[in-house]
């Protein structure tokens, strides 16, 4: 009877030498990339000091204030952004919906956020990526408190969150330039 030839695997254990060494080097491959993702900015944010800053002129005005800020921080996404509606917000904290109101108030006044309303009491919650930030460095110019949002022309509340914006971002330029 002729000898048959059967295909070998990278994981069978009796492959060639040339395998083996083949599969050694995919292993070491993937050790890498599981090295390279666990140093991924996932499972923390970055608090930079005018971040610590800002804390800590808000436990002096305001600690209910402070602790929502801290929740935001907690849960932005790599756009720097929390997308919610005040009841769910007010829940988190155990506090109404007018209080995170109030909250919401106080952090656009002391430029630590930008809230813009998106439709049926859900809002974008952004905060300043120079402050707090969870995604990579070179991600912060496409963050959500520093880039152009598009609205629908003459849609509810266009202009307020443009002129938001666009003082948001005429006094964040004028803070690095100083």
């Amino acid at each position: 009877m002729p000898k048959v030839k059967t295909k070998r695997t990278l994981s069978d254990p009796d492959a060639p030498r040339s395998a083996t060494k083949d599969r050694r080097s995919h292993d070491r491959l993937q050790d890498k990339k599981q090295e390279r993702a666990s140093r991924e900015n996932s499972g923390f944010v970055q608090i930079y000091e005018l971040g610590w800053n800002k804390m800590d002129r808000l436990v002096q005005l305001s600690p209910g204030a402070a602790r929502f800020y801290m929740l935001l921080a907690r849960n932005i996404d790599g756009t720097g952004a929390v997308v919610s509606t005040q009841d769910v917000l007010g829940q988190m904290l155990g506090v109404s919906t007018k209080t995170i109101q109030r909250h919401s108030k106080l952090l656009e006044q002391e430029k630590a956020l930008v809230r813009i309303p998106l439709q049926g009491g859900i809002y974008a919650y952004a905060l300043d990526p120079e402050q707090v930030w969870r995604a990579y460095d070179k991600q912060k110019e496409w963050a959500a408190f520093n880039t152009k949002t598009l609205v629908r022309a003459g849609g509810k509340g266009a202009d307020i969150v443009r002129r938001k914006l666009q003082v948001m971002m005429r006094e964040n330029d004028l803070l690095k330039a100083s």
